[in-house]
């Protein structure tokens, strides 16, 4: 098998198993096997480029300095094959479709390397996004097959560079094939001599492998004269070889020295190779033979000039991405030789960017390195005589001053030149015409200039007429802004101090001081001239022929303006309206009384709009205020709301509204003040419907119904309900419903209704009078339903009904305790903490068991309930008397919601209420009657309940024969003869009994049958059931096919009768299944 063959073998089986979620094991083991492969990486590796990784990113000028980067290139790879593994894993993290650029990791790895944003493209992260990369938004999910390729391929790329690095890579020499440096184990190129050696690696069957190599392990003495001859005769390649170690590698340079452009290919060996190394490396005798061919030197000048270039101060050869050198960081400038070429037109392919001087092919529109777009240039022009360019002039030594006008900058690239040169030596661009100098303006300054000084500068030289300007504008501006800070702390504004300033005229004042002084004497001359203004007109209007025009045109400004206003009074101005119009004319005083004196008949007009006519009031009000309208409507309004003020703070109470009122406008603005409805039309609404003829509502209740519709129809419905218990009319605030029903009835009834179920009945008869919902049966609704009751019952009843309810409430809590115990001498309750069988009623002093709830007798003591009762029954003559009447009363019926007890069979009627607590339930098997039922797909309606098969309700049916045949099928002893001493003839057994509508115990009076132990027919079924429930004996086996059938289509029992099946099959099988899936009762008594 082919190397081809096997990398493709080791790739196939390596990507199922990553993708398809294999063991680690076995995906290591097929990464192992791909990087021990004897081929380089260019054959190795189809998706990543891995040979291109390799070498731009290995940096150094020996083998440490590149291992180290080439370190760094292992932990970037360490970090895009997670993603890859991320990508895919089944269980991909919440975020894989984006990978951030603001990673610390992932700025410090894989951004930091050649490459890495090219294998995350390789991913899938194809969308480039402000803050990262992403999947493209159709892409759902990611091509797993794909991923897994280029993650085989990082992972093994990652794999060969972690053994190169520890010396345990089983080829290195691909890798120092494509980097030198990894040559030289200890010192790199700084050696005095250079030796070749050829080293044979293992061929492909096309013998292409023949590998150059640097060893520094003694050799024979031939080779290292001959060596030695060739270092002695080549230093300058040799110190060429060790300073360009440190520059960036290129794919078209020299395979062995890495910075010569190639010159010519070596068909035999399989490198390219540059003029010198070509010559010194196929001299030897063995490699003399080899076939080469030569490349052009066009295309090796070409790719030099765009791949390197040569610094002019340290002669450092560069990488064509660096735009500063390396070593000395000076930028890349082209040689004074080339400007003969520079001045030849530029081929038509290529284009040099202006930024970073950077030639790229004439189809690419942004720079390669750069990445800024291409500018237009003017076409190029071959004269005659091309234009020489004088030298450039020495630039200013620092700190020594300069002439500004020998300097111009490049208006394309920004680069500082220096006259007479013309063209720019950056861009090689020509200079601008220089325009005509504009007369230079000062710029607008928000704050104006302050006056000289009266000592007058020297006249500045005339060149520095700019400089001086700006020196002045700064002084000033400084002096008044320190001005404003001083006149901000003693709480003077910024327009006051500039405005103070330009009014003095002097800039050695104080503004504060002068504010102070000298201010309060132009306000009141601005204030005396619009007095003065106003009282000429008012003397112009009364006299019709007058010549005085003194103050022209303040006066005519009042003759404008008070026109409108017709006002008869003179003017007179606040000092805070005659300092705002100051500050508004900047200082002038005749403008600021015109200003002033438009403000006030501005403001004047505003408030007769307003509704107040009343102008001398209104000249008044501003000046009180000082100018402020808002200030003026209050002085204005305090006397119109004078009366409403007195009648707000007075301690007589408000008047009623009056609906017959004359003015409806008015009625409407006290109910929307007093009964705060939502709008005028509500307002309206609500008096009309109290207006209305044999209307018996009240002003309450429509407002009410008003606030919750605007429905006219539906008001009237809500205002007229009638009580379903006394009949009469309410509107609907007058009447209450419980949380349970729709049911609604009138205050009255209702606080009637409770109080009596309070007082004479029990707490669950405490439910709606007209529904009598809800089932209070029902302990999930029992406690949200009395909850909210309590809150409607706080209000309706008198504290002494509702102090009794909460009494009741408390004892069926107490009920469910399971400490609770019932008295069986006084019926009275308590909870009891003790452990003795032997407890004392608090109420009647009596004692009875803890346990079986029996009143307490001396022989109990130190026996347990069931020896006890085994006692009673052999030595008590008057139990055994009573016979099996007895047994059935002992084993009575027990609520089991409150636990109490009764001394009662269970006679013919199954549904049993108790008296304590009004639980409803079956005396046979203790489920509850309820009528809403939760059984799910249930179809029965009205009271029931869902008895098991072992109930006495169905049960009773049988007769004794077949009740004592199934015990004795199960081995139980029955009695058939009354004891002896028993009275017969007639049933002693004690049973409830309703006569005439109320529940009595009396003894069951029917005749008793021979064969059965003294007791009427019922109620020896009762005692045969009783021992059947005591052992928990299945009917179910004396079944016939029919009850069978109604038994399982009862339990929702299914099954269908096979082919072939005889009845008794399917009979047996049908018994088997019901046994199996439908239990016995759980709440069955199961006493003895």
């Amino acid at each position: 098998m082919s190397l081809s063959e096997q990398l493709q073998e080791v790739r196939s089986r390596a990507e199922v198993c990553l993708y398809s979620g294999g063991r680690v094991v076995e995906v290591r083991a097929g990464v192992m096997a791909m990087a021990n492969l004897p081929l380089p990486p260019c054959s190795k590796y189809h998706h990543i480029a891995a040979e291109t990784m390799a070498i731009e990113n290995s940096f150094g000028s020996n083998r440490k300095e590149t291992l180290a980067s080439l370190q760094r290139l292992s932990t970037a790879l360490n970090i895009l094959e997670k993603y890859g593994c991320n990508l895919t894993n089944p269980n991909r993290p919440k975020y894989w479709r984006t990978v951030k650029h603001n990673n610390p990791v992932f700025r410090a790895t894989v951004d930091a390397i050649q490459g890495g944003r090219a294998v995350l493209c390789l991913y899938g992260y194809s969308n480039q996004q402000p803050d990262g990369l992403s999947f493209p938004d159709d892409v759902t999910d990611p091509d797993v097959g794909r991923v897994a390729a280029v993650t085989l391929e990082v992972m093994s790329l990652r794999m060969e560079l972690e053994m190169l690095i520890k010396e345990g890579h089983p080829h290195p020499e691909f890798y120092e094939r494509i980097i030198p440096t990894l040559r030289h184990k200890d010192v790199g190129l700084n050696t005095d001599a250079v030796v070749y050696h050829s080293s044979s690696t293992s061929c492909h069957s096309d013998g292409q492998t023949k590998s150059l190599a640097f060893p520094l392990h003694h050799h024979s003495s031939r080779e290292i004269s001959h060596g030695s001859s060739l270092s002695s005769n080549h230093q300058g390649l040799r110190s060429i070889q060790i300073f360009s170690t440190s520059s960036h590698k290129h794919p078209g340079n020299c395979t062995i020295c890495g910075i010569f452009r190639i010159s010519a290919h070596c068909l035999t060996c399989l490198q390219g190779l540059c003029a010198e190394c070509d010559r010194l490396y196929h001299s030897n005798p063995d490699r003399a033979s080899h076939r080469r061919t030569a490349v052009s030197s066009s295309k090796t000048r070409s790719n030099h000039s765009s791949s390197t270039w040569r610094c002019l101060h340290c002669t450092k050869v560069n990488s064509v991405q660096d735009v500063l050198c390396e070593e000395c960081e000076r930028p890349r400038l082209e040689p004074i030789n080339s400007k003969a070429d520079e001045s030849q037109p530029a081929t038509t392919t290529d284009w040099q960017c202006k930024s970073c001087t950077m030639v790229n092919a004439a189809s690419s529109i942004l720079c390669e390195v750069c990445e800024r777009p291409r500018l237009a240039t003017r076409p190029p022009v071959t004269p005659s005589h091309p234009p020489t360019t004088p030298p450039r002039p020495p630039a200013p030594v620092l700190g020594m001053p300069g002439d500004p006008d020998s300097q111009w900058v490049c208006q394309f690239c920004t680069y500082l030149n220096y006259s007479p040169a013309t063209v720019c030596e950056m861009c090689d661009l020509a200079r601008p015409e220089p325009a005509l100098m504009p007369v230079k303006l000062r710029p607008p300054s928000p704050v104006r200039r302050v006056p000289a000084l009266p000592v007058k500068p020297k006249e500045p030289p005339h060149e520095d007429l700019d400089i001086w300007r700006q020196r002045l504008m700064k002084e000033e501006g400084l002096k008044l802004i320190q001005l404003i800070r001083d006149g901000e702390k003693k709480g003077v504004s910024p327009e006051e101090v500039y405005t103070s300033m330009k009014v003095a005229g002097d800039s050695s004042i104080v503004p504060c001081k002068w504010l102070k002084t000298e201010l309060p004497l132009l306000l009141d001359q601005i204030r005396m001239l619009v007095a003065t203004s106003s009282l000429q007109y008012i003397s112009d209007k009364t006299t019709p022929e007058h010549t005085n025009r003194s103050s022209e045109g303040l006066t005519e400004v009042s003759r404008k303006e008070v026109d409108g206003s017709e006002t008869e009074s003179v003017i007179q101005l606040s000092r805070a309206e005659a300092k705002q119009a100051w500050l508004t004319a900047g200082g002038d005083t005749e403008r600021a009384a015109k200003q002033a004196l438009r403000d006030r008949l501005a403001k004047v007009k505003e408030l007769c709009a307003l509704g107040f006519s009343d102008k001398a009031r209104c000249h008044d009000v501003l000046r009180q205020s000082g100018g402020e309208v808002r200030g003026a409507l209050v002085l204005l309004q305090r006397p119109l709301l004078e009366p409403f003020h007195k009648r707000i703070w007075s301690d007589k109470p408000e008047s009623p509204v009056d609906i017959h009122h004359p003015d409806k406008q008015r009625t409407c603005r006290r109910l929307l003040a007093v009964y705060d409805l939502p709008s005028w039309g509500r307002c309206e609404l609500a008096l009309s419907l109290l207006l209305e003829h044999s209307a018996p509502y009240s002003l309450e209740d429509v407002v009410q119904a008003v606030k919750e519709s605007h429905d006219r129809e539906f008001i009237k419905r809500v205002l007229a309900k009638e009580c379903p218990i006394c009949l009469s009319v309410f509107p609907h605030s007058k009447m209450q419903s419980l949380t349970s029903c729709q049911c609604s009835v009138c205050c009255g009834c209702f606080q009637q209704h409770f109080t009596i179920a309070v007082r004479d009945k029990h707490i669950r008869d405490m439910v709606c009078p007209v529904c009598w919902e809800p089932d209070i049966n029902d302990p999930e609704h029992l406690n949200s339903y009395f909850s909210t009751l309590d809150i409607q019952l706080r209000e309706c009843l008198e504290p002494e009904v509702y102090e009794l309810f909460h009494k009741k409430l408390t004892e069926q809590a107490l009920i469910k305790d399971p400490k609770f115990l019932w008295c069986c001498h006084c019926s009275y309750g308590f909870i009891y903490d003790g452990d003795q069988l032997k407890v004392t009623c608090f109420q009647c002093r009596n004692s009875f068991c803890a346990q079986c709830k029996k009143p307490w007798e001396s022989q109990h003591a130190g026996l347990s309930c069931e020896q006890y009762q085994s006692w009673k029954r052999e030595n008590d003559p008057e139990y055994q008397k009573q016979g099996l009447a007895g047994y059935l009363r002992d084993n009575g019926i027990t609520c089991p919601n409150c636990r109490f007890q009764y001394a009662l069979s269970k006679g013919g009627c199954m549904h049993f209420c108790c008296s304590q607590c009004r639980y409803q339930f079956c005396s046979g098997c203790n489920n509850p009657f309820h009528t809403t039922c939760a059984v799910d797909e249930c179809s029965v309606t009205g009271l029931h309940a869902h008895h098991p098969r072992d109930c006495l309700f169905y049960l009773r049916d049988w007769e004794p024969s077949r009740l004592q045949a199934l015990l004795q099928k199960s081995g139980v002893v029955f009695n058939t003869e009354p004891p002896p001493g028993t009275q017969t003839g007639l049933c002693g057994v004690i049973e409830q009994k309703d006569e005439g509508g109320q529940q009595t115990d009396s003894a069951c009076g029917a005749q008793t049958q021979p064969g059965h132990a003294g007791l009427c027919e019922k109620h020896y079924r009762e005692y045969l059931v009783s021992l059947i429930n005591s052992h928990s004996i299945d009917p179910a086996p004396l079944y016939s096919s029919n009850e069978l059938l109604l038994a399982c289509k009862r339990y929702k029992v299914e099954d269908t009768r096979r082919d072939g099946d005889d009845s008794f099959a399917c009979y047996s099988r049908l018994l088997k299944k019901l046994m199996d899936e439908v239990p016995l009762g759980d709440k069955v008594p199961r006493k003895k």
